[in-house]
């Protein structure tokens, strides 16, 4: 068995959760949000991020605004919806949930 891959399957399953986590607590460019990812180890592939965000903003669960910039072509900001929110606080459950789980299986 690969660890690697099972760990990259790991980081894939919560992705979506922490997206949605940044950007319940300000808007962002897509380059901070894959910067703020690849601090926390999340992300290392920046193509995995795209299409993520373009499933998200479908679903109605982002939003977007162009924003001119001084260094360049306008900048695509990205802000949670309202809806988004309250997929967010779902996920918030299920994640406390399978964390608390796991930490019991852990102790045991």
């Amino acid at each position: 068995m690969n660890s690697e891959n099972l760990k990259s399957q790991m980081r894939k399953g919560v992705l979506e959760y922490c997206t949605l986590l940044l950007l319940s607590r300000r808007r962002a460019y897509a380059s901070d949000i894959i910067t703020t990812l690849k601090e926390a180890q999340l992300i290392v592939v920046e193509g995995t991020l795209y299409p993520l965000l373009t499933r998200l903003k479908n679903d109605g669960l982002l939003n977007y605004e162009w924003e001119e910039s001084s260094q360049g072509p306008p900048r695509k900001y990205y802000i949670i919806t309202e809806t988004g929110l309250q997929f967010l606080a779902e996920l918030e459950e299920a994640w406390n949930s399978l964390n608390n789980s796991v930490n019991h299986l852990k102790e045991l």
